[in-house]
């Protein structure tokens, strides 16, 4: 089979022939059909001081099973994370990181809504938004920021603001709900929200921070890091809240298996519309990588093996 490797910092990235990996002990073989690329895994080769496994998201069916797994059997179609190599043609992925993919949905909207709108309608969940209240989704053109603009007016936001690096992004942020639109750096963010679910971090957590109202919630998402001063919060009564899917995947399983499901009715509801920005093959992973790094991607980039 064929996979994607690097190995050293920054790349490049190659293609290579490798063995068919055997699944272990509550272990599924998955034949990919398609990948999703994200930002941590870009960064991971770019950052990363040792080269490692390109993991990621991933949705196909399953052609083999492990010892121990009851949930599914071969021909089940399922999307996941896999911890390993997932840029490849077949991966493994645990068990207890599956979900099935309906009988009406595509692998490739699998890995544009699963993992992108956990991500998504968990920071939001996060912020406790309130029926009228105004939110502000930063990166609100990426894989979760999209579905984040459209989840928290599902969830009756009053107004949403979507925060982009670029401002060639701002119809396609407001064909997807968002009142209004801002860039970066502008100078003036419009008139305080009462939440803001961030995913950029960074030097960018000042001015999310001051686009909170009194008593605003910022949900901190980002793999980007970044520091806040606690006068900043003292000053109106501002809270900031960390959230990582990961621990709520393995502390809170059911609310997890919930969440997969709210995805799913809001899909097949027309209410959250994954928006594919494009297909690559897996030998053109390293174009991929470059959209994201470019920040020039609408919606979810995708590797097809």
């Amino acid at each position: 089979m064929r996979r994607v490797r690097y190995e050293s910092r920054g790349g490049p990235l190659f293609t290579e022939e490798a063995p068919l990996p055997e699944p272990g002990p509550g272990e599924l073989l998955v034949r990919a059909e398609a990948i999703g690329v994200t930002l941590p895994v870009v960064r991971k080769v770019t950052e990363a001081a040792e080269p490692a496994p390109l993991g990621g998201e991933i949705a196909g069916e399953v052609t083999a099973v492990g010892e121990g797994v009851t949930r599914y059997g071969t021909g089940d179609r399922v999307t996941g994370l896999c911890l390993g190599h997932g840029y490849a043609d077949f991966a493994l992925l645990h068990e207890a990181m599956a979900s099935p993919v309906p009988r009406d949905a595509s692998a490739v909207d699998a890995v544009a809504l699963v993992r992108s709108g956990l991500v998504a309608l968990g920071a939001l969940e996060a912020a406790r938004p309130q029926p009228g209240e105004a939110a502000l989704v930063t990166a609100a053109a990426s894989g979760v920021g999209h579905l984040a603009v459209q989840l928290a007016r599902t969830r009756g936001a009053g107004r949403v603001v979507g925060a982009v690096s670029d401002p060639a992004k701002a119809d396609f942020v407001r064909a997807l709900g968002a009142d209004h639109v801002i860039t970066y750096g502008d100078d003036s963010w419009g008139t305080p929200v009462d939440y803001a679910l961030d995913a950029v971090g960074g030097e960018l957590l000042a001015p999310a921070l001051a686009a909170l109202a009194p008593e605003g919630r910022l949900v901190a998402y980002s793999s980007g890091g970044g520091t806040i001063q606690a006068y900043d919060l003292l000053l109106g009564a501002k809270s900031v809240i960390g959230f990582q899917a990961a621990r709520i995947a393995r502390g809170k399983p059911e609310l997890y298996e919930q969440w997969h499901e709210e995805l799913w009715r809001l899909f097949a509801a027309g209410e959250l519309r994954p928006v594919v920005h494009g297909e690559f093959a897996l030998e053109d992973a390293a174009k991929a990588h470059g959209e994201i790094e470019g920040r020039t991607n609408l919606g979810k980039v995708v590797l097809i093996p």
